[in-house]
């Protein structure tokens, strides 16, 4: 599995989706973003997390809305701030985008490594907004 799914299948079951639901609508974010090392998979599982607990949905809901954003900016400061970056390149020091990007990262475990711990944190700085 990818960060990204990672972290919204920890909480699936609390809003109601199923493993295979979490999975699948997770699965492109891996990789910042289908591998193009944009924003952390880590970081968009858990605004997905964010948008099921708060998020609005009608757009007439601008309160559900604006509370949602108030609290992935402040997910972003927390995460940024422990890390340095909520970009994916930034955080691996390389390009999964490249073959050989790819490769470096496999070569040196990163998803081990590192990913594990921005999974980690992601999950443990949702549970410190959404739920203490």
């Amino acid at each position: 599995s990818n960060c990204a799914q990672a972290v919204l299948w920890a909480y699936a079951p609390h809003f109601g989706l199923t493993p295979e639901m979490a999975m699948r609508i997770a699965a492109p974010f891996g990789g910042g973003m289908a591998r193009l090392g944009e924003t952390c998979g880590a970081v968009t599982g858990a605004l997905m997390v964010i948008g099921l607990q708060l998020g609005n949905a009608t757009a007439e809901d601008q309160e559900s809305k604006e509370r949602a954003y108030q609290l992935v900016r402040e997910f972003v400061r927390r995460f940024a701030a422990r890390h340095g970056s909520i970009k994916c390149r930034e955080l691996l020091g390389c390009d999964l985008s490249t073959p050989a990007g790819l490769q470096q990262a496999r070569d040196q475990g990163l998803s081990t490594k590192l990913c594990r711990g921005f999974v980690r944190d992601s999950a443990q700085i949702v549970a410190e907004l959404l739920f203490t």
